[in-house]
């Protein structure tokens, strides 16, 4: 698992790649949260185009994320899932939370 930040126009982006699951969510939660607390921004978006795999471990993992940002009223978005990312989040209701978004928009 790989992950990148990039702030763009006071938006966090947040890139992974591989495979998000039970043995790297651990991981990716705590670079994440890292990040989430080290930089400036208005909200964040989750970009998963590189994003191969993920489990429910990896549900649980964005659900966190979603919590901590909403605590402190921000905004997050998912963009660009590949098709078997896509039907998790959307088995999951993921994004009743976290809403899919183009990536023209950032």
């Amino acid at each position: 698992m790989n992950i990148d930040f990039l702030i763009k126009r006071d938006v966090l982006i947040i890139y992974l790649s591989g495979e998000l699951d039970e043995y790297n969510a651990a991981s990716a939660k705590h670079r994440i949260d890292t990040a989430l607390d080290k930089y400036s921004y208005k909200s964040a978006v989750f970009d998963l185009s590189n994003l191969a795999f993920m489990d429910s471990t990896g549900v649980g993992m964005f659900i966190g994320r979603y919590k901590k940002l909403s605590r402190q009223n921000k905004k997050v978005f998912i963009q660009n899932p590949c098709f078997q990312v896509e039907k998790i989040l959307r088995m999951s209701g993921l994004y009743q939370i976290m809403p899919k978004i183009k990536n023209e928009v950032i």
